[in-house]
């Protein structure tokens, strides 16, 4: 459900006169919840195993795990680069084909790009496919948990968790832009950001894989869902008087209500296969989903600012018909790519 939404707020950030009125305000937020929501997995898949695993191991786990669709969303962006020609992306006519060549095979080792060989010109480490610097950050918080981390006492990576959350809220409240957004350009200012959005909410949630005891939560499904969309969803805060209100709005989100939001999903009791098939269908779809809908993106980018002064009223049908191509490329991605390349490299 986090996925869906982060589709739909890429959807309407083109159509947004400013970062206060967007309709899907915080949907950038679902990348934090995807930070809290890994370090839950791998704790509860991984903690108890170690005398079976090395590091070795465990980090081509996530190779295997993460690195197809990383490779598959680089060379669709490349294929479709020439493709997405806007006022707003002035340099691609510039590119060479070698350089988009070079870019696209950095990208499919997930490490960023520098400034100086920016293709598109939004300052990005992944200019193929945007939404890959996420996966950057997530490799180094699985490094980190590799490399010792996971060896802290349960009190010791409390007070390690106390001390990123303490970090976080301190940039969310003090943040000039009023929130947590950032992380996706190789410089000092962005790395600072992608740092700290990702070292709370993956420990925390690597904490909370630990010490929850998950209940019997019915419903679970529905009241994670309705919750995850009253955040991603949420209006600005405060406006641009008092930008430092949706910053706190937003750290009590990811150090609080995410959280609550992975305990309640842990909770969860289902029942029938209907629901089965249904939890496990979106569970499958929704990294395919988040690691291909930009390539669509781009090109409905383009056309929007190719219609300058558009509405969301207007553009409503090919914001529809990108969603439905995106969530038809997932899942082709899916069956017809990631399922069989995973099982090769087993």
């Amino acid at each position: 459900m986090a996925a869906i939404i982060v589709v739909f707020f890429h959807l309407t950030e083109p159509l947004a006169t400013s970062r206060l009125d967007n309709v899907v305000n915080h949907g950038y937020l679902a990348v934090d919840f995807f930070f809290l929501l890994s370090g839950f997995v791998v704790g509860y898949a991984y903690d108890d195993r170690w005398d079976r695993l090395t590091i070795g191991s465990f980090l081509l786990r996530c190779f295997k795990r993460l690195q197809p669709l990383v490779v598959l969303g680089m060379t669709l962006g490349a294929i479709g680069f020439y493709f997405t020609d806007s006022p707003i992306w002035p340099l691609i006519h510039t590119v060479p084909a070698w350089k988009l060549i070079v870019v696209m095979l950095i990208g499919w080792t997930v490490l960023p790009i520098p400034l100086s060989m920016d293709i598109r010109g939004w300052q990005e480490m992944h200019p193929l496919n945007s939404v890959a610097w996420s996966l950057f950050f997530e490799y180094i918080a699985n490094v980190l948990y590799a490399l010792g981390l996971r060896k802290l006492s349960n009190k010791a990576l409390a007070c390690f968790v106390v001390l990123a959350g303490a970090v976080l809220l301190h940039f969310a409240v003090t943040s000039p832009n009023g929130d947590v957004t950032g992380g996706w350009t190789l410089n000092f200012e962005h790395m600072r950001v992608g740092i700290t959005r990702t070292i709370f909410p993956f420990f925390a949630g690597l904490l909370l894989s630990r010490v929850a005891r998950p209940g019997q939560v019915k419903n679970a499904f529905l009241w994670c869902s309705l919750l995850i969309a009253a955040v991603l969803l949420m209006p600005r805060i405060g406006g641009a008087e008092h930008l430092w209100m949706n910053g706190l709005f937003e750290a009590f989100c990811i150090i609080i209500v995410f959280p609550l939001i992975v305990y309640l999903g842990a909770s969860g009791l289902v029942h029938g296969p209907m629901e089965t098939r249904i939890c496990k269908f979106l569970g499958d779809l929704s990294y395919p989903l988040y690691m291909t809908h930009y390539v669509l993106v781009y090109f409905y980018v383009a056309w929007v600012s190719n219609h300058k002064g558009i509405t969301l009223l207007e553009a409503w049908p090919y914001a529809l018909l990108t969603f439905a191509g995106a969530v038809a490329l997932a899942y082709a991605s899916w069956k017809w790519y990631d399922e069989p390349v995973r099982r090769m490299l087993r």
